[in-house]
């Protein structure tokens, strides 16, 4: 059988790796104590979600480990659980926490993007869902502090609207990382790879509230590990290819200008903008391409239902081309 974490061949649900970074070395059995939420048991689960500071419509639950076992708790949440959603949300809903467990898995395995711990793990009744650990939670149970960039921009719903997380651009942040991150240059690097990353693997979602800035032991800011990574477009095929413009006036000039679609020279111009030196920027976007196999041999891999992998395999191709 495959790790439930990271694909390896095992002989129990989770390799010792996966146990060690996920459950602090427990050995934690691959099905929970408890049904998916369903219409006789949600109210449990609502009782358990009414503190989780996450934002997002998808539906999410907070667990923490007690005597070796993950139950559902409304106070100091080690883990964030998300089953499948509700159908008339999306399409393609069964494949979600899959989609975003492999999403994560390609992030962390093939490109070394520092990310959320992660893996599936199956409800009583054999639902899958996805389980990650929280990076702001110290050992001692106290948190690190955390802001998204809705709050260090100073969007809100009281102040720029419903919409207020799609009201900025990707440089917007990229500039605000070069102002508050002291080793501004290696994050705002790893922020361009990770806006790349999302181009390619189609994540039409990424916006202002799914990139934060995280203090350190040294009360200094650094970006948060990735979290929220998934190919969007197999749930919303129709949404825009990102969340955000790369920068102001993007979808008027250059490659998108002309072909309706962000292309190499879009991202170039970005980095530009950012003060990533040109051949740093070329080769952060070369790397994508030449991963084509190894992020294909993932998908195939995966635990995606065989139509949702073609899927998947497809947008990946084609983003690949324009940033060729």
């Amino acid at each position: 059988m495959k790790c439930l974490g990271c694909y390896k061949e095992v002989a129990e649900s989770y390799c010792a790796p996966c146990r060690n970074k996920l459950f602090e070395k427990s050995k934690i059995v691959s099905v929970l104590d408890f049904d998916a939420p369903k219409t006789d048991n949600l109210a449990v689960f609502q009782e358990h979600s009414r503190r989780l500071s996450i934002s997002g419509v998808q539906l999410k639950y907070s667990l923490r480990l007690e005597n070796k076992k993950l139950v559902l708790t409304d106070k100091n949440g080690q883990y964030i659980l998300k089953p499948i959603p509700p159908s008339r949300h999306q399409v393609n809903g069964d494949d979600a926490p899959e989609n975003e467990h492999l999403t994560m898995q390609i992030a962390s395995q093939v490109f070394g993007i520092n990310t959320a711990h992660n893996a599936l793990i199956l409800f009583k009744d054999g639902q899958p869902a996805y389980i990650t650990k929280r990076f702001d939670v110290k050992t001692d149970g106290s948190k690190y502090q955390q802001e998204d960039f809705a709050q260090i921009l100073n969007r809100s719903k009281y102040s720029h609207g419903a919409t207020f997380k799609y009201d900025a651009t990707y440089e917007e942040i990229g500039l605000a990382i070069k102002k508050y991150v002291a080793a501004s240059m290696p994050a705002l690097e790893n922020f361009f790879r990770l806006l790349v990353f999302n181009y390619v693997i189609s994540n039409g979602d990424a916006h202002l509230k799914n990139f934060s800035l995280i203090r350190t032991e040294t009360s200094e800011y650094q970006l948060s590990p990735a979290y929220d990574l998934l190919s969007t477009i197999i749930h919303t095929p129709s949404e825009s290819d990102t969340a955000l413009d790369l920068f102001k006036g993007s979808l008027y000039a250059g490659h998108h200008g002309t072909y309706g679609h962000y292309g190499r020279t879009d991202f170039l111009e970005l980095s530009g903008r950012l003060g990533i030196i040109p051949k740093r920027a070329e080769r952060i976007i070369d790397h994508f391409s030449s991963k084509h196999d190894s992020m294909k041999k993932l998908i195939d891999t995966s635990f995606l239902s065989p139509p949702v992998k073609q899927i998947f395999s497809d947008n990946l191709a084609d983003k690949l081309k324009r940033i060729s």
